[in-house]
């Protein structure tokens, strides 16, 4: 999934920074995806540090089997890679290790391409895996619909808002 945003990369890097349920949100529908608490309007200096290895939270509190993404690749203005791997209890798991019977596992990637005219082009993908396999099967029925819904509405508010807080820049400059 894809959208493209009227400001260039640097303005939009750092909304995705504070993604997470304990820092900005997830920019979806907060009451499905961030425990009811909304999502950030606005740029907040203290969630602006991120590291290969920090925990990004999925909610406030723990839900499910996925508790935590870790931060797995992050490249500046330019790519955040984040990774899932645990157990149905949410333990995580050691990605050198053999996986057990029952886990989760995914990746999600968050692509800037600088495009011209100041603008960016934000890609989205990913992929997510399940044991054991009937979970897997349920998932595969069901997750790219919700991740569609999810996704889709994290696109256009991130746009919202970034080009929002790029024209409340410009307007007091002016």
């Amino acid at each position: 999934m894809a959208v493209t945003i009227d400001a260039p990369p640097d303005q939009v890097w750092p909304w995705l920074v504070q993604l997470g349920g304990d820092r900005g949100g997830w920019y979806s529908w907060d009451q499905l995806d961030n425990a009811g608490r909304p999502s950030a309007r606005a740029v907040h200096p203290e969630w602006q540090h991120l590291a290969v290895g920090d925990s990004v939270k999925y909610l406030t509190r723990r839900h499910g089997p996925v508790d935590a993404w870790d931060v797995a690749a992050l490249e500046p203005n330019r790519f955040l890679g984040l990774r899932v791997l645990s157990d149905l209890r949410g333990r995580r798991l050691d990605p050198h290790q053999s996986r057990p019977s029952a886990y989760a596992e995914g990746l999600w990637g968050f692509r800037l391409k600088e495009m011209p005219g100041g603008r960016t082009r934000l890609v989205i993908g990913g992929y997510q895996a399940f044991r054991p396999w009937l979970l897997g099967r349920v998932a595969d029925w069901f997750g790219p619909l919700i991740v569609w819904i999810m996704q889709a509405r994290m696109l256009h508010v991130l746009k919202r808002n970034v080009e929002q807080a790029g024209s409340a820049v410009s307007e007091s400059k002016g």
